[in-house]
Formats: structure tokens, C-alpha cells, sequence
């Protein structure tokens, strides 16, 4: 049975907060129409547009779930918790760095609380947030099987066109600092790890965690993190409703001509039915279904880490899902990091390269 040799990942027992849901996403880019394109291809709906914010919704009660301000370089800035109330924004903004409680400056309104974690991505907890309709998606497709065939007389059509997001699900970050991003997590947002996978010294690379709504279930993972060299953003994923709308959303999106990335697959661990795109600057979005839930009592599983791991069934995770862009700047990074961070040596980056390539 595998081991983790290192302090974290754990749960808190006494977090600041316990975040409520992944609000939304923050990203800078430099072509709002073309973004704006791909997302609404991808099953995104614009929610509000000016030159400057593109804001995009998905079918759920939220206002919005993306945010992308027009900048003249792309890059990820980081992501909104929703947390409880003000209470909770009273607490996290006596954390060290973070900003007074202040009114969110995005549609939909509410309250919020700014903060840096320690990889330096920036976490907005929000409260208040105006709810808005939702909107209209199909049903789930009855499925037959042996011995239970509710489709009688019937055949099997999804509908031809971009299946609907029906939330913004998780994302994923690397960092060179993995330890500390962690705990921080852990001890502010109440996350719990719900499955870490390690080397063979023990030594975690990636976590997945969930967050702690008691016993209500929640999703396998809100959020996950990965050993790197350097802060970046993996991807970010988003529910649709069933295994023929990923399928669906496979077909759309390569009829209009999009990069794929990696899919269609199962996971092992969080199992969902998945397919990985990429939008015009490399940013990963995934689709996704059938994901497992977890309540607050079932304990963090440790498991060896690989490429095969990665899926249950499908394409092997490509070289090219974790390959990095190649640039003067990473490759400082690199060399800066491995002197500084505890977490990071030339022998582990090695070991990581020969696993992902």
C-alpha cells in the first residue's frame, strides 16, 4: 500500500472558511472576439460583453463562471471561491495579504474578499452574488441495458449541436511550491484532499480536492494540484449532461476547427467520462460527465502516479497534455525554482519527465 511521506496533503479541522462552489475563472486575453468564438462552440453562453470583459455563463444559476479582460498577452489570473456570507469574507480577510471585504466590480454584484496564494494566483472569495435563470439543456438520453431497457419503439439521436455546460466544474493548477499551496488550500478554503497520487519515495505530485460540505455530496474534486517547476494554469473542466453530449461536443468542435487535446477517455481517479480542448492561446478546457461525489467522511486515497493512471479506458494520456512551452523566461523559472523551493530537485523533475515525457 502506498505511502505519503510528507506533511501534506491533510485536512484542516479548524479552516478559516469552507468554500461553498467554484464561482468563476479569471483570465487576461488579447482577442475577445475569437475567445468569445471558441467558448460559445465549447457550450458557454455569453452573459454580458463590452470591448473591454467578456463574461460567459453556464446553464446554472450563476451570473457568470468565466471572465476574460482584454490585455495584449494571454494569461490565467486565478479563480473565485463562493463562500457562506459575510462572516466567512470577515474571516478571510484577516488572512495575511488579503484584501477588506469590498463590492465585486463583476455582473451579478456581491461582496468579495482578494487574496494571493503562495504560487501567487490570485483567489477572490465572493458572496451575494445576484442568482439569475437558468438556462433550458436536454434531458439525459434513457440508456438500455440487459436488463433494464426503458427505450422501447425509440432510437438513440442526440441532438446535432453544442451540448450545453451545465456548470464550471474544477480546475487545475501546477506549481513549484507544492507543499505550502497545499496547506493553504486546506487551512483557508476547508478543501479535502480526496485522492493524492505519489512517486515511489512516497512524495505527492498531484492532489485532488473536494470541498467539505458535510454530507452533502460533493464533487471528487473542485480543484487539483500538481508538482511543476513553475506556477501555471493545467486546465479547467465543465459538466455537461451526459456521455453523447461529450461525444456531441467532440464532433462541434472539431467541425469547427479546434485544437483537441486528449479524449474521449474515463478517469480513474474522480471517473469521469472526459475530453480535453485547447483554446486559441493553449489554454486546456475539459468536458466532462459522470464524475464520482464524496461526502466529508471517506478518507483520502493514496495511489502511484503514471501516465496509465491517468485513464481507465481510452487514449494513454499524450506526451504533448503535459509538455510544456519551451521559452527564455521558463527556463529561468526552472533554475530558480529548483535552488529555492523545498519541494523541487533536478532528480524529481527528472523522475516526473521520464512518467509524462
Amino acid at each position: 500500500m502506498m505511502k505519503l511521506t510528507t506533511p501534506q496533503p491533510k485536512r484542516c479541522q479548524k479552516p478559516t472558511v469552507k468554500a461553498q462552489k467554484l464561482a468563476y475563472l479569471l483570465f487576461e486575453l488579447p482577442d475577445l472576439d475569437i475567445a468569445e468564438k471558441f467558448l460559445c462552440d465549447f457550450g458557454l453562453t455569453t452573459a454580458f460583453r463590452d470591448e473591454k470583459h467578456l463574461y460567459m455563463r453556464s446553464a446554472g444559476p450563476e451570473p457568470f463562471c468565466y471572465r476574460a479582460t482584454k490585455a495584449e498577452k494571454e494569461t490565467f489570473i486565478g479563480f473565485g471561491f463562493m463562500v457562506g456570507g459575510i462572516e466567512d469574507l470577515e474571516g478571510l480577510a484577516k488572512v495575511s495579504g488579503a484584501s477588506g471585504i469590498q463590492k465585486s466590480g463583476y455582473i451579478g454584484g456581491g461582496h468579495c474578499v482578494r487574496l494571493t496564494d503562495p504560487s501567487g494566483f490570485i483567489v477572490e472569495a465572493v458572496c451575494d452574488q445576484e442568482v439569475v435563470v437558468p438556462l433550458q439543456h436536454r434531458s439525459a438520453l434513457p440508456l438500455n441495458y440487459e436488463l433494464k431497457t426503458p427505450r422501447v419503439n425509440d432510437t438513440q439521436r442526440p441532438p446535432v449541436n453544442t451540448p450545453e455546460v451545465l456548470k464550471l466544474g474544477h480546475t487545475v493548477l501546477e506549481v513549484a511550491d507544492y507543499q505550502e499551496t497545499c496547506a493553504w488550500y486546506t487551512q483557508h478554503f476547508g478543501l479535502i484532499p480526496s485522492d493524492v497520487q505519489v512517486l515511489s519515495d512516497g512524495s505527492p505530485v498531484v492532489v485532488f480536492l473536494r470541498l467539505d460540505l458535510g454530507s452533502t455530496p460533493a464533487d471528487h474534486h473542485t480543484m487539483a494540484i500538481a508538482q511543476g517547476f513553475m506556477p501555471s494554469y493545467s486546465h479547467s473542466a465543465y459538466e455537461l449532461v451526459d456521455a453523447d453530449a461529450v461525444g456531441m461536443g467532440q464532433r462541434i468542435l472539431r467541425e469547427r476547427g479546434w485544437k483537441h487535446s486528449w479524449g474521449i477517455g474515463r478517469h480513474i481517479l474522480g471517473s469521469q467520462i472526459f475530453d480535453y480542448w485547447q483554446d486559441p492561446w493553449g489554454h486546456k478546457l475539459e468536458h466532462y460527465c459522470d464524475g464520482d461525489v464524496f461526502t466529508d467522511d471517506l478518507p483520502m486515497g493514496v495511489h502511484p502516479v503514471s501516465r496509465e493512471a491517468m485513464s481507465q479506458w481510452g487514449q494513454v494520456m499524450p506526451t504533448s497534455f503535459t509538455k510544456p512551452k519551451i521559452s527564455f523566461s521558463m527556463i529561468r523559472a526552472l533554475v530558480k525554482n529548483v535552488r529555492r523551493s523545498p519541494d523541487l530537485s533536478v532528480r524529481k523533475l527528472i523522475t516526473l519527465a521520464k512518467i509524462f515525457g
